[in-house]
């Protein structure tokens, strides 16, 4: 494995200010036909696969809002001389891989000519195979587990994947903070925690460290039994990439059990979140993570969404009472960016061609307004290989950026 080097701040703030490509769209077939709108105009609509409830609720409405910001800001778009009106149709998969197809089945009902989501892995492997049995191109924007796109040429996605968000954080344990011995708390039957645990175990073994194991049930509320295993393990940091409800447990039982700042918590992007820096505010914690995006990236960006997020009581709500900018927020945005993008070079308007559509997304290379260039490889995993690592300062409540990191 190659070394991981630091990049400058000042690197990320360049790139969020490179000009981005005006966004444009076109949807596809294989799906119910909408009725055309009274006025005649077409419309090209986009599915919104999103969690609002269950486990991962918070951080499914978060994401959401960065498309939904998007389409605040460009509700129209022209396709082959046409405009269009983009109309967004959200469905709550329930953070549910039981109830996900139901929801991926009630969205291809209304006619969607293309899906963005889902937060949370296991609920778009779950839903995957509606959404390619309908003939529907589906962009994921945070699901970082490699088996969302792996045998579905129908799924593609916009954010990094687990084994290199795993191997970043692995040498961040390692190599950075000098632990030998790293606790990894995982939740049980989840796709994306025993996924991301199992890459950060491989790796930091690989470079001779000892990862401990142990796994939580759905439902735990109670964390102090695991901080106390950890600390007579010898855990020099403890891993736990969870949802961000767990992790405000989980940060509450590390502090309570008197773990402190010398025993760092470390997890994935999941733990980007308002809800986790409430959480660690005031506490003694040491908490760092990685994530798609730093606030200050795009500052232009970052102002105009905090306007537009304090604008609205509800859009406040949904982002955990906070306008502090979470990465898969700004993906959401990018993802409808793109997804603009990749149906106008399909190059047919209304009613629209879904193999155009998929042939025009194998082929993007589209400059995402927040988070950078977006490609895709033969997989259809977006080709990235930077994360940024940040740390909370528990004392002034803020994201302090650490590192943009690569291998």
């Amino acid at each position: 494995m190659k070394k991981i080097i630091s990049i400058a701040l000042s690197l990320m703030l360049a790139v969020g200010l490179l000009a981005a490509c005006e966004p444009a769209g076109t949807p596809a077939t294989g799906t119910a036909t909408p009725a055309a709108p009274a006025d005649g105009m077409p419309e090209l609509v986009i599915g919104l696969f999103q969690p609002a409830t269950g486990a991962n609720g918070a951080g499914g409405r978060q994401e959401s809002l960065g498309t939904i910001f998007a389409h605040y800001r460009h509700p129209y778009v022209d396709i082959a001389g046409v405009t269009h009106r983009v109309r967004v149709e959200q469905v709550d998969n329930q953070s549910s891989t039981a109830h996900g197809p139901a929801a991926a089945a009630e969205l291809v009902a209304r006619g969607i000519h293309i899906v963005l989501g889902s937060y949370g892995s296991a609920v778009s492997m779950a839903s995957s195979d509606v959404f390619r049995d309908a003939g529907l191109t589906a962009i994921g924007v945070s699901c970082t587990n490699p088996g969302v796109t792996r045998g579905n040429d129908f799924y593609f996605r916009v954010c990094f994947l687990d084994p290199f968000q795993g191997q970043v954080l692995a040498s961040l344990a390692r190599n950075t903070l000098n632990a030998d011995t790293v606790y990894v708390l995982s939740l049980l039957g989840d796709d994306y925690s025993q996924g991301l645990s199992h890459f950060f175990i491989e790796q930091f073994e690989s470079l001779g460290g000892t990862a401990i194991q142990e796994n939580f049930p759905e439902g735990t509320s109670d964390f102090s039994g695991f901080m106390t295993n950890a600390r007579a393990a010898g855990a020099q940091a403890i891993f736990a990439p969870t949802s961000s409800e767990a992790a405000a447990l989980i940060i509450d039982a590390a502090h309570v059990t008197g773990l402190g700042a010398d025993v760092p918590l470390l997890a994935g992007d999941t733990w980007d979140s308002p809800q986790v820096l409430d959480a660690a505010t005031g506490r003694n914690v040491s908490v760092m993570v990685t994530t798609f995006y730093q606030e200050g990236g795009a500052p232009e960006w970052d102002r105009d969404f905090k306007a537009w997020l304090n604008a609205n009581p509800t859009q406040l709500a949904n982002n955990g009472g906070s306008d502090v900018i979470a990465g898969f927020t700004a993906m959401g945005y990018d993802a409808y960016m793109v997804t603009l993008d990749i149906l106008q070079r399909s190059g047919v308007a209304y009613p629209f061609d879904q193999a155009a559509i998929r042939q025009a997304t194998w082929a993007t290379s589209f400059y995402g307004p927040v988070a950078g260039l977006i490609e895709f490889d033969e997989n259809g995993d977006a080709r990235r290989d930077t994360a940024f690592v940040k740390s909370i300062d528990t004392e002034a409540g803020e994201w302090v950026f650490y590192a943009a990191q690569r291998l």
